[in-house]
C-alpha cells in the first residue's frame, strides 16, 4: 500500500511545482515582516455577567522589521510579553490593535481561510518539547502533518521526505515508526524543528528553543539551527532568556520590558555599549568566562524591586519605577523608541553611553534615589574587590596581558560615576 501512494505521489507534478513557487523568498536584505504598533490585551472578566473590569497588556505597542535571512533575537524578564509577540506574528492569536505585514501583504486580521496558503511561510518551534508533540502519533505521521494539511505531495512521497527531514536535523530516518516518549529531551526539540522545516518556510519563530535542555544539548540545537539557516536560508527570530545563546545566533537583538520593546540594536553595538539602563542591568548579569577571575565577584546592577502588573503598568517609562536615572519626566512622559546611533534605537530619556536626551530634568524620583543608592554600594563594593584580586593574579604577568585589564577597571569606575550622578 505504502509503494502505491508513493507512486502515485510522483505523478503529480503540478502541486510540487506550486509548492516550490510559494517557497521562494525575497531577496536578502529586505523586509520580510513589518510589525507596526502591534497590542495584545487578554481581558480580566468577572460576575455573573462576565463583565470585563481590567485587561492584561502583555503586548503593548511594539514596531519593529525583520529583514530576509537575519535572525532577531528577542531577549527581557519572564512576563515581558516575549512568547506572546511570537505567537501573534505568526497570526496563532488575534492581536487587539496594530499592524503585521509578511512580504507587504496586511496579515492581520486574516481569517482561517485566508491564513491556511501563508502557513507554508511562518512556522514556529515551541518552548518545551515534551508537551508540543502528541503522544499518541509517531513520528512520522507528526512530521508528515504539514504534508497532509495543506496538501501538498512531495517528490518521492511523504515518507521519504520525512526521513529525508530526520536526517536533515541529525535523527535516524529508521525511527519514522517511533513514539515521541522513545526520545530525550533534546531529539524531541529536533523533532520540532524537522517539523518546522517541511513546507520550506520562510520564517520560523522560535520561542525558547533550547531553554528546557540541558547545555551540552543546547549547543547541538543551536548550531543545528545556525547550520540550517545557511543551507536552506531561512530567517529567525528566536525568543530566550539566556543572552549568550541570543549573541551567539543573533543579527540583532530587541530588549522588551513590560509589553514594550526598550532597545533594539545590532548585536555588537548592544554587547559593546548598551544605551538603555535595563539593558545595561541584564548585560551586567552575564557571567564572565574569564578563569583569572574565578576568585574575583563579577560587577552587577541589582534593580529595586519586582517588575509592576501588566495590568496597570506604570505612567511614562515603565521602568522608572526600578531606574536609577529617573526622573519627573521619566514618571509623566512616556519615551519613544528612536534612533539615537546608526542601527541602534532606544526608548529612553536619559540613556547610557550617549548625550542626555532631557538634560533640563536632573530631579531624581525618590525610587530613583534608592535604585541609585542600593546599585552604587553594590557596584562600589564589588568594584573594589574585582580590581584588588585582578591586580593579584596579573602582578607577576606580562606587561601587555596588564594593560588588558585595565580598561576594565576604568570602565567599573566609569559606571560608579554615572550611576552616583545627582547625589
Amino acid at each position: 500500500m505504502s509503494e502505491n501512494a508513493e507512486d502515485k505521489a510522483v505523478d503529480i507534478p503540478a502541486q510540487t511545482e506550486d509548492a516550490t513557487t510559494l517557497t521562494k523568498g525575497v531577496a536578502p536584505g529586505e523586509t520580510l515582516l513589518k510589525v507596526t504598533g502591534l497590542q495584545k490585551h487578554f481581558p480580566i472578566k468577572k460576575g455573573l455577567l462576565q463583565r470585563q473590569v481590567g485587561a492584561v497588556r502583555a503586548v503593548d505597542g511594539i514596531d519593529f522589521e525583520v529583514r530576509s535571512g537575519e535572525t532577531l533575537g528577542v531577549v527581557g524578564e519572564s512576563g515581558c510579553g516575549k512568547s506572546t509577540m511570537g505567537r501573534l506574528i505568526t497570526r496563532l492569536l488575534e492581536p487587539t490593535a496594530g499592524k503585521v505585514e509578511f512580504e507587504g501583504k496586511d496579515i492581520t486580521h486574516l481569517g482561517v481561510g485566508g491564513m491556511r496558503p501563508l502557513r507554508r511561510d511562518v512556522q514556529m518551534i515551541f518552548q518545551d518539547p515534551y508537551s508540543s508533540l502528541n503522544p499518541r502519533h509517531t513520528i512520522g505521521t507528526i512530521v508528515g502533518a504539514p504534508f497532509k494539511l495543506q496538501g501538498v505531495q512531495p517528490e518521492g512521497g511523504i515518507k521519504k521526505e520525512v526521513q529525508r527531514l530526520l536526517s536533515v536535523v541529525g535523527l535516524n530516518p529508521e525511527h519514522y515508526n517511533r513514539y515521541p516518549h522513545e526520545f530525550s529531551g533534546g531529539q524531541r526539540q529536533r523533532i520540532g524543528i524537522a517539523r518546522a522545516l517541511a513546507l520550506n518556510p520562510k520564517l520560523v519563530v522560535a520561542d525558547e528553543p533550547v531553554s528546557a535542555l540541558d547545555v551540552s544539548i543546547q549547543a547541538q540545537v543551536v548550531n543545528l539551527l545556525d547550520d540550517l539557516q545557511q543551507e536552506l536560508g531561512l530567517t529567525y527570530v528566536i525568543i530566550a532568556h539566556d543572552l549568550s545563546v541570543v549573541r551567539h545566533v543573533s543579527d540583532r537583538i530587541a530588549v522588551m520590558y513590560l509589553g514594550k520593546i526598550v532597545e533594539l540594536a545590532d548585536r555588537d553595538a548592544l554587547y559593546r555599549a548598551p544605551m538603555h539602563p535595563y539593558t545595561k542591568a541584564l548585560m551586567s548579569a552575564v557571567p564572565i568566562p574569564d578563569p583569572r577571575r574565578k576568585s574575583a565577584k563579577s560587577e552587577r546592577i541589582l534593580l529595586q524591586g519586582d517588575v509592576p502588573s501588566p495590568i496597570s503598568p506604570p505612567s511614562g517609562c515603565r521602568f522608572h519605577t526600578r531606574c536609577w536615572k529617573a526622573t519627573e519626566i521619566c514618571r509623566t512622559t512616556e519615551p519613544k523608541l528612536v534612533e539615537l546611533k546608526p542601527g541602534q534605537q532606544v526608548a529612553c530619556h536619559h540613556p547610557e553611553n550617549f548625550e542626555d536626551q532631557a538634560p533640563q530634568d536632573t530631579v531624581l524620583l525618590t525610587a530613583a534615589k534608592e535604585a541609585a543608592e542600593l546599585v552604587a554600594d553594590e557596584v562600589l563594593a564589588e568594584s573594589a574587590q574585582t580590581s584588588a584580586a585582578v591586580a593579584q593574579e596579573v602582578a607577576a604577568e606580562a606587561p601587555a596581558e596588564d594593560d588588558g585589564e585595565a580598561p576594565s577597571e576604568e570602565t567599573s569606575e566609569e559606571t560608579s560615576q554615572e550611576i552616583s550622578k545627582d547625589k
